[in-house]
């Protein structure tokens, strides 16, 4: 890339982000209530892509070849149950994905 175009990447990235941050204060100001399909969609699309990433992360497991899927289900039974008893969304995340990779590294190697 020549300088220029580094230039104008970099430009079109920062006025892409500002726009996308601004935005929302624009279409939804502070003195008006905010539409219900709004707000419908944040308290529905959070758990809409937890589960899509679920499903992208398990699409190629396998229950019949391998370790049979149990670093898998041990990890989402310790991140469910977790978040369940500590509610702390971050603490169950790297505590499943702990659990993860040490049964895949070190037990079903």
């Amino acid at each position: 890339m020549t300088t220029l175009q580094m230039i104008v990447t970099i430009a079109v990235a920062a006025a892409a982000t500002v726009l996308t941050r601004a935005l929302p204060f624009f279409a939804f100001p502070a003195g008006r209530e905010t539409p219900r399909y709004i707000r419908y969609l944040g308290r529905a699309l959070p758990g809409a892509a937890f589960g899509l990433l679920v499903v992208y992360c398990l699409r190629d497991v396998s229950l019949f070849s391998g370790s049979h899927a149990v670093p898998e289900l041990v990890s989402i039974f310790v991140t469910g149950a977790l978040y369940l008893w500590r509610r702390n969304m971050l603490l169950s995340i790297f505590a499943g994905t702990g659990i993860y990779m040490v049964l895949v590294n070190f037990i079903f190697i």
